[in-house]
């Protein structure tokens, strides 16, 4: 028996080690691993992290997990080794059998990972141990792995229940990370607000309740809704919702902010009867009338405000190209030594071509909101702009208003304009070339005309046009300058060098420079074929060797053998003429002298 209970315990000590280390498990596509081993009591909720990477060499789609309530295991001193269903660490219930429990995680790209956390309640029934909680991770193609991750169980005492249900406390986080909602009167106000779970603990049966209030001083929207509730079955550990509202702005409100109080209703689980309640507030900004100023009307000259001014700007990319999107982030300070801005309102207006802006904002919104701005402090602020296509290579205007207000100055305004450059990419294309001819011996020239036409809307500058091949001597042509939608037009001679022993592909490098001098190139083909000269010399003709000759001969009787034919046919018509012509005088004449 003591023997037992050492290889127990030696056995206890390595699992225990083995415990104390991060759990992964690889599969064929993803790899599943806890950075921590969790600590649990008896009749506790636990919830415990892990993660999820991706190695499957492309996008997950769909994922999630569960608890997979087949297996578990403990490791005890006492007890026997337990590998059945009945030593599952967490109560099993409908809410956490594996198939109706499933946590959607969402889409996992290639080598990311993902976060994802589970929750359960311990079974009371539990010695102290290590106990695997084994879990399941499927996409939306079936299953894809499995990992038996770790956790500690201990005994819960009275004290330690007293103890933990006072400590236990549930937070949640409304709007994290986003801008107060901004609204202008009379436009429809639509927007959402992040609700976040930042208890440890999932919640259930979780209702979100906007706190409304008849006096428009107090809540700026028109209340035409009966509900303006927002109901979810649970929101788990860093879990984050959305509280979509679309209101109408009240015509009597002023502009400011307006604190809007939120009551969320929940339950601590699925099945629990009792409703807990948290309270918290969010901010919303109206622009609509100003109130009345209590100290009256002042002359603008006696008055002091802050000085707004532009202190520069970047873009992403810094080259920006027509019809592209691109970031403009401005560094807007306040020059004043002494005087404060606050209540801040900028709205951009772009430089107009043709009756149309050359900069939109991709949100739709030109106008942005800041609290305040200290003497001599900078602030960024970060558009995002869509340039016009079509607009000519120059900088445009772009135009920052602000409206403002100052301790001693109510609504007062500046006016700042930054020149953007808008560049546009330089295009051109070639007419048919026309080679003349299109076959020519070693040492021959054949014509080449062809036009260039400037497509863009920037000037090519310095136009050079280059004709390379083995066959042919390298031959550079000036073009010149060619402004847009303008043609240059190339003639040239090129000179056999060499016979072809390719395609005829003779290499056309078309280069050209922009206004700063960058030189670009474009390379386009014509065909050239170029033979062997094969006319002997003068020397040859001398030899013996008459093969060329009869060439040359033999060519030249069948180019011209037809003429030739018509020309001795006529010359032997001609010699019968005058042959009979001749002898017919010559009987003549023997006839006058017998007579005589």
């Amino acid at each position: 028996m003591k023997q037992l209970r050492r290889w127990l315990t030696a056995c206890l000590a390595l699992v225990m080690m083995a415990g104390a280390l991060p759990v992964t498990v690889f599969g064929a596509d993803i790899s599943i691993y806890s950075d921590k081993i969790p600590r649990g009591k008896t009749g506790k909720n636990l919830t415990f992290s892990f993660t999820i990477r991706n190695n499957s060499g492309r996008e997950l789609k769909n994922l999630r997990v569960a608890f997979d309530t087949s297996g578990g295991e403990i490791w005890d001193e006492d007890e026997e080794d337990q590998r059945t269903g009945s030593r599952f660490p967490f109560e099993i219930t409908g809410k956490l059998h594996d198939t109706e429990n499933w946590k959607n995680v969402g889409n996992l790209a290639d080598g990311k990972e993902k976060t994802v956390s589970l929750t359960g309640q311990v079974r009371r029934d539990l010695s102290e141990g290590y106990y695997k909680v084994p879990v399941l991770v499927e996409d939306e193609n079936g299953a894809y792995g499995n990992a038996e991750l770790r956790v500690w169980i201990s005994k819960s005492t009275g004290s330690d229940d007293s103890e933990d249900d006072t400590a236990k406390s549930y937070d949640f986080i409304l709007g994290e990370g986003q801008n107060t909602p901004d609204g202008v009167y009379p436009n429809v106000m639509n927007f959402s607000i992040n609700l976040r779970n930042n208890s440890s603990a999932t919640v259930y049966n979780v209702k979100a309740s906007m706190v409304l209030d008849p006096s428009s001083e107090k809540f700026p929207f028109e209340i035409n809704d009966a509900n303006y509730d927002r109901m979810f079955d649970k929101i788990a550990v860093d879990e984050t919702v959305e509280l979509g509202y679309s209101f109408a702005i009240r015509s009597d409100t002023y502009s400011g902010y307006y604190p809007i109080g939120m009551k969320i209703y929940y339950s601590d689980s699925s099945t629990g009867d009792e409703v807990k309640t948290f309270e918290t507030t969010f901010y919303v900004r109206i622009h609509n009338k100003e109130k009345e100023d209590e100290r009256g009307e002042f002359n603008e000259h006696d008055r002091t405000k802050a000085r707004l001014i532009v202190d520069g700007y970047t873009t992403n990319p810094s080259n920006i190209i027509a019809g592209e999107t691109f970031d403009l982030v401005l560094r807007m300070k306040n020059a004043s030594n002494s005087v404060s801005a606050s209540n801040i309102l900028l709205s951009i207006e772009s430089e107009k071509v043709s009756d149309s802006a050359v900069f939109t904002s991709e949100s739709g919104s030109s106008s942005i909101a800041m609290d305040s701005l200290k003497p001599g402090a900078v602030e960024e602020i970060r558009l995002r702009l869509s340039s016009k296509p079509g607009v000519d290579q120059r900088s445009y205007g772009l135009t920052i208003k602000a409206k403002f207000d100052s301790p001693e100055f109510k609504n007062a305004e500046e006016s700042m304009t930054v020149d953007i450059p808008v560049k546009q990419i330089a295009r051109l294309n070639t007419g048919t070339f026309e080679v003349l001819p299109e076959s020519i011996k070693v040492g021959g020239e054949s014509n080449v005309m062809f036009g260039i036409n400037n497509t863009g809307r920037v000037q090519l500058y310095n136009v050079m046009v280059k004709f390379e091949a083995d066959s042919i001597q390298t031959t550079d042509t000036y073009v010149g300058n060619i402004k847009p939608g303008e043609t240059g037009n190339v003639d040239c001679m090129l000179i056999g060098a060499a016979p072809t022993e390719d395609d005829g592909k003779i290499r056309v490098i078309i280069s050209y420079e922009d206004e700063n001098g960058e030189v670009s190139e474009e390379e386009k083909e014509l065909r050239l074929f170029v033979s062997e000269d094969m006319m002997p010399s003068e020397g040859d003709m001398d030899t013996d060797d008459f093969g060329d000759t009869l060439v040359e001969e033999t060519g030249f009787w069948k180019q011209y053998q037809g003429m030739l034919v018509v020309l001795v046919l006529a010359g032997l018509i001609v010699l019968a003429v005058a042959i009979r012509h001749w002898t017919r005088k010559k009987k003549q004449e023997a006839l006058d002298d017998l007579e005589l």
